[in-house]
């Protein structure tokens, strides 16, 4: 083997294998504390004591006393609902068409099985919100401005979660120092590839082949097996670890220009920090997806990520004209 070939396999071997796992606690039968839950529970918290700062401050349009009722609602009816009927109608039915839905109807509302969209949440927020508006007549764009600056601190749990479950992986980078091996991605990789992790697994692990036979998943055998994870270390494709990417882009950084424009700009008219966010989501989301593994189906030349943010940065060219328009105006 040559110099090169001997850093090629070297790197190949130490390169990090995915062995995280997405179960905090399993309660009872069944009833599982997982990792994607308590992110969604820790961006509503933290939401609610920021949202309750800037309205103290005089920097949001809904009162401190009201912002409870409205964030309960905002996550049942607006992230919940909307992310979840967005995954439905933007990515499960184009990709298999209406047979699981007809065959299993409450496949639609089992969150827990995977699958939120983050644009569909973006959409069923921005409906909620209206509807909230025009009922306690305040601003639509002004209440808007406020979820803008936390709704990025979510995105950063979200995305982080991903990483933690291994989906939503990245696209090969085999001689990346920093990749990850995901057990998820087993199925990506070629068919020499998955025979001879499965043939080595037989020889080397074969309590957990058997166990394999009988449907444990590869990304499980590493938790519970040194020598398997061994074994994905020889043999598995480094890839991008993109939830971390996005998790960073449009979650910490959004959060932190989102708020010292707030703090910065305290008269700013309403819809401002609206169009910004928009159009860096729909930017920065754009930029990400060329490391993200795109879905199965493509819309044209673009992953479905890029098209529905296309979306995002008209919406938030349309804020900020609206706040231009109004600039006299104080928040």
């Amino acid at each position: 083997m040559t110099a090169a070939g001997s850093s090629e396999h070297t790197h190949a071997v130490l390169a990090y294998v995915h062995d995280l796992d997405p179960v905090i606690w399993d309660i009872w039968r069944g009833v599982k504390l997982r990792w994607y839950g308590l992110a969604y529970l820790l961006a509503f918290v933290v939401a609610y004591y920021l949202l309750c700062y800037l309205s103290r401050k005089k920097l949001w349009v809904i009162v401190e006393k009201n912002i409870g009722d409205f964030i309960a609602l905002l996550a049942m009816i607006g992230v919940f609902i909307g992310g979840r009927l967005g995954y439905v109608l933007f990515y499960m039915i184009p990709e298999h068409g209406w047979g699981p839905i007809a065959q299993d109807p409450l496949s639609i509302i089992r969150v827990w099985d995977g699958g939120m969209a983050s644009h569909g949440g973006f959409l069923g927020v921005a409906l909620f919100a209206l509807y909230y508006a025009r009922k306690h007549k305040i601003s639509w764009t002004g209440i808007g401005d406020g979820i803008c600056i936390v709704a990025p601190l979510g995105l950063m749990f979200g995305r982080i979660a991903n990483f933690i479950n291994g989906e939503l992986y990245g696209r090969v980078a085999a001689q990346l120092p920093w990749g990850v091996k995901f057990p998820q991605a087993f199925q990506e990789e070629s068919y020499q590839v998955r025979e001879t992790v499965i043939t080595e697994i037989a020889d080397r692990a074969p309590l957990i082949y058997e166990q394999m036979n009988q449907g444990m998943e590869l990304s499980e055998a590493v938790r519970l097996s040194p020598e398997v994870k061994q074994i994905c270390a020889e043999h598995l494709t480094a890839r991008h670890p993109s939830q971390l990417y996005e998790g960073f882009c449009e979650g910490a950084f959004l959060f932190g220009l989102m708020w010292f424009l707030r703090v910065r700009y305290p008269r700013a008219p309403h819809g401002m920090i609206c169009g910004i966010f928009f159009i860096l989501y729909g930017v920065l989301r754009t930029i990400v997806e060329h490391y993200r593994e795109p879905d199965s189906s493509r819309i044209g030349p673009f992953t479905k990520g890029q098209f529905y943010s296309l979306f995002m940065v008209l919406a938030g060219v349309a804020f900020l004209t609206h706040a231009w328009k109004n600039r006299k105006q104080v928040s």
